[in-house]
This record gives C-alpha cells, sequence and structure tokens, in this order.
C-alpha cells in the first residue's frame, strides 16, 4: 500500500514511486465559510482589516464544483533520479468518489486504477494483477496525518491547503502578499498576488520541533475557462528523510460534466 501512502501526500502520483516508500503530505482546508482570522500580538486594527479583506480575496477565488475531471501529466525526481514518465487521468464526484487511472506514458498502458471514498481505498495494481482494499483510517496509520476526504479534494483542485485561521502576521510586497498561520500540524507561509488574490505559493513547515518534514506547492498558469481560476501547473516539493519533486501539468480540465466511474475486479487479481 506504498504507493496509496504517496497518494495521501500529492493525490496524483499515486504510482510514481513504484514500491517506494514515501510516507508525504496529506491535505486540509478552512472550510470557505468558516475562516475566521485571528491576529495574534496585532494591536493594530488596520491589520486586522487587511487580513480579513485578503482571506475573503482568497474565499472568493476558491473553487467549488459537483464533478471533476482532467488529463495531467506527471512528472518526479527522487533519491534514484527522475521516475518514468505518467499521464493520469482524475474524475471526482464531490465529497464522494476520487477515480484515478495512472498510464505508464512510454508503454500506453494503464499501470494502476484507483477509487477513493470517504472512507476506503482501493487499488488494481494492473502490472503485478493485485487488489488492494483499505478503509481511509489505514492512510492515518501509515502517514501519521489526519486524512481528510475533501481535503484531498483541494489538493487536486487546487485550492489552498493547511491554511489555518490562526493567521499570525502577514507582509504586503510590490506584487505580492505573504500570510503566515500556524496550525497544529504546520505552520504555513501563504503567498499569493496583490491583485488577483491568486496562490502562487506554500511553504509548509512541521511545527513538531522533533520532525523535519517540510512542503513546497507552487501554482501557476492559471485558467478561467471553467469559471474560477484554476492553476495548470504545480510543482510539489516534499522532504523529510528522502526528497521528492513532482511537476503535474494539467493537459485538460472540465467541470460539473456527466461522468461515470468503472472501477471492476477481475476475477482472476489476488485480493489483499
Amino acid at each position: 500500500m506504498k504507493q496509496v501512502v504517496f497518494l495521501a501526500w500529492i493525490a496524483l502520483a499515486i504510482a510514481a514511486t513504484g514500491c517506494k516508500a514515501t510516507k508525504k503530505i496529506n491535505a486540509a482546508i478552512a472550510p470557505r465559510d468558516s475562516t475566521k482570522v485571528v491576529v495574534v500580538n496585532d494591536p493594530h486594527a488596520d491589520s486586522m482589516n487587511n487580513i480579513h479583506q485578503i482571506i475573503q480575496s482568497i474565499n472568493n477565488n476558491y473553487i467549488d464544483f459537483n464533478t471533476f475531471a482532467a488529463k495531467i501529466k506527471v512528472d518526479y525526481w527522487d533519491k534514484d533520479g527522475k521516475g518514468p514518465d505518467l499521464t493520469v487521468f482524475v474524475r471526482m464526484q464531490k465529497d464522494s468518489a476520487i477515480w484515478l487511472s495512472v498510464n505508464a506514458t512510454v508503454f500506453s498502458y494503464e499501470a494502476f486504477r484507483v477509487m477513493i471514498t470517504p472512507d476506503s481505498v482501493k487499488l488494481i495494481n494492473k502490472k503485478d494483477k493485485l487488489v488492494q482494499l483499505r478503509s481511509s483510517s489505514y492512510l492515518v496509520e501509515v502517514a501519521h496525518l489526519p486524512f481528510d476526504f475533501k481535503g484531498l479534494q483541494n489538493l487536486i483542485i487546487g485550492n489552498p491547503v493547511f491554511l489555518d485561521s490562526n493567521i499570525v502576521s502577514y507582509k504586503k510586497e510590490p506584487n505580492v502578499t505573504s500570510l503566515l498561520s500556524i496550525g497544529s500540524i504546520f505552520k504555513n507561509l501563504l503567498t499569493i498576488g496583490n491583485t488577483d488574490y491568486l496562490v502562487q505559493h506554500s511553504k509548509l513547515d512541521d511545527v513538531d520541533p522533533n520532525r523535519s518534514r517540510t512542503a513546497d506547492l507552487s501554482y501557476s498558469n492559471y485558467n478561467g475557462s471553467g469559471g474560477k481560476p484554476f492553476p495548470t501547473f504545480r510543482k510539489i516539493n516534499l522532504a523529510e528523510k528522502n526528497k521528492i519533486d513532482v511537476e503535474l501539468e494539467f493537459k485538460q480540465f472540465s467541470f460539473n460534466e456527466s461522468l461515470n466511474f468503472p472501477f471492476s475486479i477481475p476475477k482472476n487479481y489476488t485480493v489483499q
């Protein structure tokens, strides 16, 4: 199930590291309608008002949807160098299902198929003719992070992740503004544009001084054809004991179309 642990970190490249252990990141976001700003040790009302306005502008760019589908080119690098090129097809039904088809680009064959629901994870390994059936709690056990289905949706859609309501500082520069929030797991230094309030970068550092987990998430090439600005290019750099770099390029995407989620288990496959 190591491939699924990797899924908990970046959601889209579940098979990218094959059988390598990649115990990385989960995602969580404060709900759009419940974000509250708490400013620590800031007596200035102007600063509080500015932060409130920034958070509201970020929320205005929040991408809501009923269904989502995409074709993504995935490149990754780990301690062994660059991995094989992958093409990942994603289909999502809001709050219900995340379906992934992971394809080896060079050989044009489907290597993995994954179905994630709020309470289960199912993986078909077509190369080895294996099926893995797990509850979503298994991801918490192996990744040691609170797994949240809605947070995983936000990671795929491109909404900010780990943006806690505890905003402790902000800094406005000519083109960008940075907000620092501190949650129960990560400090998040979020950088957004001053005119469009689109997320450009998120720097996550573990609040536990005994751990060294870090993540850099970059968002760019926004496309507004779906009604909201959607980041079609992402860079994800993860590090703890090992380091992994991932690039996601969304070649196609669509919102709110009728979708199906085919997931049949062949009779000759071994179930684990």
